[in-house]
């Protein structure tokens, strides 16, 4: 299996699939993820398998998804946490999928609400969807803005003189994806052993900057530093 790191490199949005069905095996693997991430965060997220019918409607076909019969349900107490909390929960969910060598796509709108939300608890959210299985092509990577609009440094840090966790904490966080690949963030350096995230608003940006904070903490190392 590949490493986490090697797991952000790889994991590129893929909207076709083949007909081959997610192995027992990595199914298994994928609910105990759930079940534990669950645990942690008071999500109720979902695995759905052979169930095609939130991805053959015609919001889906705009969206030029083909062949999705299995996806991650990311749904919980509505609150104004849960898009931030979907995005940071539902990133590892992804990346162990990229691990077992699944393919995947962040799905906002473009997705059967309806056909969804019958794997949503009474009383809780549906936030979005994730689409997961063998794709026709592992997709390609998606292009970054620069660096230097998206990060930023506090007195007296800087560039040069940043710790090594900052540095591998960004290059992490370049390659999540967000929204339309909006990347609506800005990540500054305030100390030796601090960071700070900020939202910069658009479409879904709560669960991009879940995403976003989530990679950022694998690259950096989630004991090299704290959030302020």
């Amino acid at each position: 299996m590949m490493t986490i790191q090697e797991a952000m490199e790889a994991r590129h949005a893929v909207r076709a699939y083949t007909d081959e069905p997610i192995s027992q095996s990595d199914r298994a693997a994928l609910n105990e993820a759930i079940a534990q991430a669950n645990a942690a965060s008071g999500l109720s997220m979902q695995l759905v398998c052979d169930e095609p019918r939130a991805f053959t409607t015609g919001r889906a076909h705009f969206g030029s998804f083909k062949g999705v019969s299995n996806y991650l349900v990311l749904a919980g107490p509505d609150s104004p946490e849960l898009d931030g909390l979907s995005g940071y929960w539902g990133e590892g969910i992804v990346l162990l999928a990229t691990q077992l060598g699944l393919d995947s796509c962040w799905v906002a709108l473009t997705f059967g609400k309806g056909a969804a939300s019958r794997f949503v608890e009474p009383g809780q959210r549906l936030s979005l969807v994730a689409s997961l299985g063998h794709g026709v092509t592992h997709g390609v990577a998606h292009t970054s803005k620069p660096a230097d609009r998206l990060v930023g440094y506090a007195a007296p840090m800087s560039a040069e003189s940043a710790p090594a966790w900052f540095s591998a904490g960004v290059h992490a966080a370049l390659l999540a994806p967000t929204a339309m690949n909006q990347q609506k963030f800005r990540i500054t350096c305030t100390g030796a052993k601090t960071a700070r995230l900020e939202n910069l608003g658009g479409p879904y940006s709560a669960v991009d900057l879940g995403i976003v904070r989530h990679d950022f903490e694998l690259g950096a190392g989630k004991g090299s530093f704290a959030w302020e």
